[in-house]
């Protein structure tokens, strides 16, 4: 049987919609409170040996493409490349880099999902805009619809 996939939920709380990764974490283990899942802040090295032997990873993070705040961007990283526009300023090395650098090394997990939440708002002291936080519930779904398909 295999394992289950690595969760990790990006961001920072304290910078508006970058927090909606901690927020799915949360509403993950609110939902299934025996679910593993980490959050971290998403530097590309820390992403990059978290991931590495994975067998199957999703990561969650705000991202900026300029699509409507709260849409929901779902990919299949391992298949298709992440456009380096899906990152947040928060980060000094955004997750497309992170993936990029990981496909480079030979380091990406055997399938690695993305589940991408458009941000409107990431300057620091501010909340989850209302968009940002009504697609939580919905991030979250997905989640536990990727763990259903591993």
């Amino acid at each position: 049987m295999a394992s289950q996939p690595l969760i990790l939920c990006v961001g920072n709380p304290a910078r508006g919609d970058d927090g909606v990764g901690p927020a799915v974490a949360k509403h993950l283990k609110e939902v299934k409170p025996d679910l593993e899942v980490t959050v971290c802040r998403g530097e590309a090295i820390e992403l990059i040996d978290r991931w590495t032997g994975a067998e199957r990873a999703i990561v969650v993070d705000a991202v900026l493409t300029g699509s409507e705040p709260g849409t929901l961007h779902v990919l299949d990283v391992t298949v298709h490349n992440l456009p380096v526009s899906s990152r947040t300023s928060s980060h000094s090395v955004g997750l497309a880099e992170a993936v990029e650098l990981g496909r480079a090394m030979g380091r990406l997990p055997e399938r690695l999902t993305v589940i991408g939440i458009e941000a409107a708002e990431i300057a620091p002291g501010t909340s989850l805009t209302p968009p940002v936080a009504e697609a939580v519930p919905t991030a979250a779904a997905w989640v536990l619809r990727e763990l259903a398909s591993a």
